[in-house]
């Protein structure tokens, strides 16, 4: 009977012994799956830091490269309105150069078209509509008048004879034909260069 209680005395400190080691083993585990948590969490905040830092600077990268774009952007709306401008402008001139040209040039036509014994009293222009106040001796040279006119290319057919009337002269005794005439002013057509080349080539 002694024997035995010393038995099961010296099994107890091996049971401690034994129940020391596993929860050593224990807390060792639980020690190390802390730090490599801790170390996942510190590489995770590292690695997200850094991908911070990296959106951070391209932000500031393309908000850079929209500044640039805005200011080119701009400069390209000043230059289009520039380049509008001047066209404008060259439509301008380019209007009063033929402004300048077509009086002179209807001017002209009307002193080539005029027949003797024919005179014009007075002039009136409203936009291309021309009216002639005039006189002459015979209808025959206000009749070839009309026809210079249509035919110098710068009048639009038909030259509209609006009135006519005849005056008494005293001196020297006979009578005058008082007539308005109305046209309109226009621009002839330049003739193609083919139709010129076989013109001279007929003749």
């Amino acid at each position: 009977m002694i024997r035995i209680n010393l038995l099961a005395a010296e099994r107890t400190p091996k049971k401690k012994a034994i129940a020391f080691q596993t929860g050593q083993k224990l807390v060792v585990g639980c020690s190390l799956i802390l730090v490599l948590a801790l170390l996942f969490i510190g590489w995770r905040f590292w690695a997200l830091s850094h991908e911070s830092t990296q959106l951070d600077l391209e932000i500031a990268a393309a908000q850079q490269e929209t500044t640039r774009l805005h200011s080119i952007i701009q400069q390209v709306q000043q230059f289009e309105q520039r380049k509008a401008q001047l066209q404008q402008r060259v439509t301008l001139i380019e209007q009063l150069r033929k402004g300048q040209t077509g009086p002179v040039h209807m001017l002209d036509q009307i002193g080539r078209a005029l027949p003797p014994m024919l005179w014009l009293m007075e002039l009136k222009q409203t936009g291309d509509s021309v009216q002639l106040d005039g006189r002459c001796s015979t209808l025959t040279g206000l009749s070839e008048f009309v026809t210079n006119l249509e035919a110098s290319g710068y009048f639009k057919r038909s030259v509209e004879i609006i009135n006519t009337q005849v005056e008494s002269m005293s001196t020297p005794p006979g009578e005058l034909i008082r007539f308005s005439i109305k046209a309109q002013f226009q621009t002839p057509d330049p003739k193609p260069a083919a139709t010129v080349a076989g013109a001279k080539t007929g003749g």
